[in-house]
């Protein structure tokens, strides 16, 4: 569905809101993760790395992964030039059930119609006590387009990770911005889950 509109977005998705937004959200993950870590790292729906490529000095490991090949080219492009000798892109039907240590999902999720389908995808490619962590778009009534979600409650998000298999959830609130979704003011929510 919207795997051909991210194509030809790749090459010119990093403006500077964009960026301004990945830095928040991965300052905000950051507060999560381990500090130094011997783990792998799975950015899915990675785009174009904004938010995975700020965490190379964190992980053994890191994989970036989306179904857009323009977005895999484009950070493929970024690890190359950056030499990054630790990371690596791979197709989604690539990704191996268990070996991911944490999972990092950023403004996915209101892209993906069957979202619970997928968080049930993305509990079994984590390792024993894995993490999953969540940032999205908190519910935001003045949204409407048809193939977007406008955003999550708390208690649907929560409900879903539970349902996955999650042992734990937890989500909050950690941003407001203007004109960030869809051109209107919004907030975004960090869910963090352990298998």
């Amino acid at each position: 569905m919207a795997e051909n509109i991210f194509n030809r977005m790749a090459k010119k998705y990093d403006n500077e809101q964009r960026i301004e937004l990945a830095h928040t959200v991965a300052a905000e993950m950051r507060k999560y993760l381990p500090a130094d870590s011997n783990k792998t790292l799975l950015d899915y729906g990675c785009g174009t790395g904004l938010i995975g490529l700020q965490f190379t000095d964190n992980f053994k490991h890191l994989i970036f992964s989306d179904i857009s090949e323009g977005m895999m080219e484009v950070v493929g492009e970024k690890i190359e030039e950056g030499n990054i000798r630790n990371a690596e892109t791979r197709a989604v039907d690539e990704l191996n059930e268990g070996e991911a240590d944490i999972i990092i999902v950023s403004l996915v999720m209101i892209h993906v119609p069957e979202y619970k389908e997928l968080i049930k995808q993305l509990y079994t490619l984590l390792s024993e006590s894995g993490q999953l962590f969540i940032a999205d778009f908190d519910k935001n009534d003045t949204v409407y387009h048809e193939k977007v979600h406008n955003g999550f409650s708390h208690d649907e998000m929560h409900s879903a990770l539970i349902d996955a298999g999650f042992k734990t959830a937890d989500i909050k609130t950690f941003y407001h911005g203007e004109n960030i979704f869809m051109n209107k003011d919004a907030s975004m929510f960090i869910a963090s889950a352990v298998k």
